[in-house]
């Protein structure tokens, strides 16, 4: 039994964990209530005791990379934790105000998307990634794709983007079936093209290269199987963050 679920019978639960700031907001006077995306715990609110203070602030900033020590008497109670900033996080954006808007969206999706208290090791992965690419303005909105495909995949919503649905070929594959998310050549899909989903080239490899046009068609994907596999069932919209990083994708000329 491992020393996580000994802590559970006993009644507790406790664990020390990487994890990525999804949101925060005060409690109290000097405390705030922090969302957290832990490798491999999942998602845990937690109060954060001094969270308010000018020291804490620059790491309970969202995307932020934290090492955290959660603490709760019982298992379904909320937990405190205490954080300890890894690396410079969202300060190293500081003057990029669209990747930080790219963090943000990341963020706000995940926290939207994901079930408190259950293991999502490769959605943290794939925050993980994305955090690193934001320093390359070129490749990040790529990246951004690839991440919520990735985050689909971990729910259990992965896209087939490997062979054709309809004929079982390797290639030509330009179009995704909208109720099925899998792949569909250029020939089975020409009849029904005005239904499908356009699938940019770059989603089905890093050597396919990126065109202009691609990451909007690439969000516009990944953006259609959230909303129906994952959000219509919450009744929730898309998170705000993420239309507001369309917009200003849309101004910089990126989509």
């Amino acid at each position: 039994m491992d020393g996580r679920r000994i802590e559970a019978y006993l009644g507790r639960m406790e664990f020390d964990d990487e994890a990525f700031v999804l949101s925060a907001r005060a409690h109290g006077e000097t405390g705030a209530i922090v969302d957290l995306l832990t490798h491999t715990h999942g998602r845990y609110a937690a109060h954060i005791a001094g969270g308010a203070s000018r020291r804490m602030k620059p790491f309970l900033q969202a995307g932020a990379k934290v090492l955290a020590s959660y603490r709760a008497r019982t298992s379904e109670q909320l937990g405190s934790a205490s954080l300890e900033p890894m690396g410079e996080g969202p300060s190293a954006l500081f003057d990029d105000p669209l990747a930080l808007s790219g963090l943000a969206s990341a963020a706000a999706v995940a926290a939207a998307a994901l079930p408190e208290r259950e293991p999502h090791p490769g959605a943290f992965l794939a925050l993980e990634a994305l955090t690193s690419a934001l320093l390359h303005p070129d490749i990040w909105p790529a990246v951004y794709v690839r991440y919520e495909a990735g985050l689909l995949q971990d729910l259990g919503f992965g896209l087939d983007l490997t062979k054709c649905a309809a004929t079982g070929s390797l290639d030509d594959l330009v179009y995704v079936s909208p109720r099925t998310g899998r792949a569909v050549s250029r020939g089975a899909g020409e009849p029904y093209k005005d239904r499908m989903l356009p699938l940019p080239p770059f989603m089905l490899g890093a050597q396919a290269g990126l065109s202009n046009g691609d990451v909007g068609l690439g969000l516009d994907l990944t953006g259609h199987f959230l909303e129906a596999f994952v959000f219509a069932a919450l009744n929730r919209p898309l998170p705000p963050a993420r239309v507001w990083l369309i917009d200003r994708l849309r101004e910089a000329g990126r989509l």
